[in-house]
């Protein structure tokens, strides 16, 4: 069992099963606003890793969707800049556990760093941990498309 830091926007769908998922694994999961969060450079740019700054955005955050902002013309420092001035660019979750710092949610991933209770349906159903439900949902004429982003 792991103690994990879950850094999400409060309310959103996919994260409550991801963080569902965490505890039916036997984690302690403490769920924190990343919206609220006083992100510093350091401390931010800690959770992504060797991950290509294009993969530190949201792909959900309505300036990434509308197209203002294209994650794969920011330099590191431009997109760090961004995402201190705006949360909602971050790609989420950000997770820390055992002094490792993660971003995002691929089951696979997960499993190898903390483990998951059947880790081989996670994994086969990984766009259940991942595709925003709102958007699903708003797909369906739902008008709640807004909270989740």
């Amino acid at each position: 069992m792991a103690f994990i830091v879950y850094y999400t926007k409060l309310g959103c769908l996919t994260s409550a099963k991801q963080v569902d998922l965490l505890r039916q694994s036997g984690h302690e999961v403490e769920v924190r606003d990343l919206l609220a969060h006083p992100w510093l450079p350091a401390e931010l740019t800690s959770y992504f890793g060797d991950k290509p700054v294009q993969l530190w955005f949201n792909p959900n955050s309505p300036r990434v969707k509308s197209g203002e902002i294209d994650p794969t013309a920011y330099t590191s420092a431009a997109a760090l800049s961004l995402m201190l001035e705006d949360h909602l660019l971050i790609r989420r979750p950000l997770m820390e556990s055992g002094g490792q710092r993660v971003c995002g949610f691929e089951p696979a991933t997960v499993h190898a760093w903390v483990g998951l209770a059947s880790p081989e349906e996670a994994i086969a159903d990984s766009a259940h941990f991942q595709v925003c439900s709102q958007n699903s949902t708003a797909a369906k004429g739902d008008a709640s498309d807004e909270k989740c982003h």
